[in-house]
């Protein structure tokens, strides 16, 4: 962990530093008051700061969950191809137990279980040169994700502002944390926002607190002050009078998942604001790389349950009775009618034409 703690407003926003070998990650749950990296020295770190949500954001948990084994895997050494294979596998099953909500991570696993058989015909002989590919393969999803997220911004953007009849500057929605901090760099909605601010058409973005663990005001506020984008922060239920009265060209969020339907799971929340949209006329995008989208028809999207304390206390300081029952999901699913478009690196698209 580095020692320094200092006012996170001076800092750079770069939630995953990698060097070859090494990794460090903003310790989130310490924004927006103090900025933090901690060092990732191999799978378990990864593990935990993945499950603590030091690090979170389906994108970001992939790249760190990954990152992490790259880290373990430098310095070993392998004597029989087998023994290789055995290590992957094993690390890469650990990791898909931290979170089971965001599928990148999932995908990026399967990714890289089969580029290891595929290097398997190497033969024992050839483990060192099958270990530099699967870190080099590794290392290049961390460049990867900010090009994809810098397209996924473009053509956001592009999407949203030809649905604008006057092409004057416009109010957007945003829900949760989807910028820098949750991906390598950028951000996929809070990336459209930031292409929409580079284009000189914003006028407000509302920023939801995203309640229980306040995403929105620690994280997704603390982007856009940082980069100057002019934002005023509501709290969840303040969304659809905002809607009403506010004039929102569009509402623009992230997600975890995407089946090939196009119904989306991401953070609770998400599909109310969906609801209020459609009741009031307003497009609402999910931004998100290929990555996120699963091409099958399943509806058995696993939603993860997080600690009755997330509720009941801030800061360990306790804020509802003892006793009471507590329900918290942290992710809800939108179904695709609610869906105006998902924005992609490689277009937008109506729910139904994922296929």
């Amino acid at each position: 962990m580095d020692n320094n703690s200092t006012c996170a407003s001076h800092q750079s926003l770069e939630a995953i530093r990698y060097n070859k070998g090494q990794l460090k990650i903003l310790n989130q749950l310490l924004l927006p008051t103090e900025h933090q990296y901690e060092s990732i020295l191999g799978i378990k770190d990864g593990w935990h700061a993945i499950r603590d949500m030091k690090v979170r954001g389906a994108p970001a948990i992939a790249i760190v969950g990954m990152l992490s084994l790259a880290v373990e895997l430098q310095p070993k050494t392998f004597a029989r191809m087998a023994d290789f294979n055995k290590f992957i596998k094993d690390s890469l099953e650990y990791l898909k137990g931290a979170r089971p909500t965001a599928v990148n991570i999932f995908l990026a696993c399967d990714l890289i279980n089969k580029l290891t058989d595929n290097l398997s015909i190497l033969g024992d002989e050839g483990v060192g040169a099958a270990k530099t590919e699967v870190i080099r393969h590794i290392e290049e999803m961390l460049l990867k994700d900010v090009e994809s997220n810098k397209l996924i911004g473009r053509y956001g953007a592009e999407a949203i502002l030809a649905r604008v009849a006057n092409r004057g500057k416009i109010n957007v929605l945003t829900h949760c944390n989807t910028g820098s901090l949750a991906t390598a760099g950028y951000g996929t909605a809070l990336g459209v926002i930031r292409s929409l601010f580079n284009l000189g058409v914003i006028e407000t973005v509302y920023c939801t607190e995203t309640r229980p663990y306040n995403q929105g005001s620690r994280l997704t506020a603390f982007e856009l002050v940082h980069d100057h984008i002019p934002a005023t922060l509501i709290t969840d239920s303040m969304a659809s009078l905002v809607m009403k009265t506010k004039n929102v060209s569009a509402v623009v969020v992230g997600a975890d998942r995407v089946l090939a339907n196009g119904d989306t799971a991401n953070k609770i929340g998400t599909y109310q604001l969906a609801i209020a949209a459609k009741f009031h006329r307003i497009p609402f995008y999910i931004a998100a790389p290929t990555t996120t989208i699963v091409l099958d028809d399943s509806d058995s999207i696993v939603i993860e349950e997080r600690s009755h304390k997330e509720l009941t206390e801030i800061k360990g300081i306790q804020i509802a009775p003892t006793g009471i029952n507590v329900y918290n999901p942290a992710f809800d699913v939108t179904p695709a009618e609610l869906i105006t478009g998902i924005i992609t690196e490689v277009g937008v698209f109506p729910p139904n034409e994922l296929k």
